[in-house]
């Protein structure tokens, strides 16, 4: 056995070697197959999606917030790897009181790549996340960032709509494009604020990028907030892109120079 510490400063003490491992985060799911750990890892959330084989063949324990507890104990986890903000504090808490539980906070590529590496020194797969980080660091190495900045409103969700707000990964990876969030998602302290069609014709961004997740947004947005925004530039984007920070940080910058490169 041997004591680590999350990224939420909390020191756990995790097998030398976890065999049993339960995912509660689907970007984190990904990168554990990337770290080549194969039948290690037991249990996934029905979110989990990638990759497919995993998704069709491992147990699911339940959604990022509303967890199968049952299902985890029959388990028999020697590890748990959860994220502050995905999952639900109440039940990860439950969950701390029988297995060891190790925690991300992601709020920055920086944040992501210490995820990876932690990860990896815990499960011994260091060479692995090495060449992950290299392969990041390349792809975010070609990313030119839009200038002067421009303003931006990133959606997540519709009726009511919701956005990204300052203290989120998101937010951190619009700002690597040379965007920024204006008027009141840049002062409010809320992660995912509510807006109304009014204040969003107030906030009145240049750009709009709608989400393929966890909404799935598609044309027909498009053209409804065309109509309270008409000179806004509104587009669709891989919301995957946006808020996955594990292994699929491999494909992010080359998609946002691509994204970028596009008329905007």
């Amino acid at each position: 056995m041997c004591t680590v510490t999350d990224q939420m400063g909390r020191q756990l003490i995790v097998p030398q070697k976890p065999m049993r491992i339960v995912s509660l985060v689907p970007s984190q799911t990904e990168l554990l197959y990337d770290l080549g750990l194969g039948d290690r890892v037991v249990g996934i959330t029905k979110f989990c999606i990638h990759p497919t084989d995993w998704f069709k063949t491992k147990t699911r324990v339940g959604g990022t917030k509303n967890i199968n507890f049952n299902t985890i104990a029959k388990l028999q986890p020697d590890l748990i790897i959860g994220n502050k903000e995905e999952n639900d504090r109440e039940s990860i808490e439950q969950l701390m009181q029988q297995y060891p539980v190790w925690m991300s906070d992601i709020k920055t590529l920086d944040d992501a790549k210490d995820m990876i590496v932690a990860i990896s020194r815990i499960t011994q797969t260091e060479d692995k996340a090495e060449e992950i980080i290299t392969t990041v660091d390349e792809g975010f190495s070609s990313l030119t960032p839009l200038y002067p900045t421009r303003s931006v409103l990133y959606l997540i969700w519709n009726n009511p709509y919701m956005a990204a707000g300052s203290d989120t990964f998101i937010n951190h990876l619009l700002e690597r494009c040379g965007f920024y969030i204006p008027g009141i998602l840049s002062e409010n302290d809320i992660r995912y604020p509510e807006l109304s069609e009014d204040q969003i014709f107030h906030l009145n961004p240049e750009y709009i990028l709608l989400s393929s997740e966890p909404f799935p947004f598609k044309e027909k947005h498009i053209k409804a907030l065309q109509a309270i925004l008409p000179k806004a530039k509104i587009m669709l984007v891989d919301g995957e892109m946006f808020s996955w920070y594990g292994s699929r940080l491999i494909h992010t910058g080359p998609y946002l120079s691509s994204l970028l490169s596009s008329p905007l």
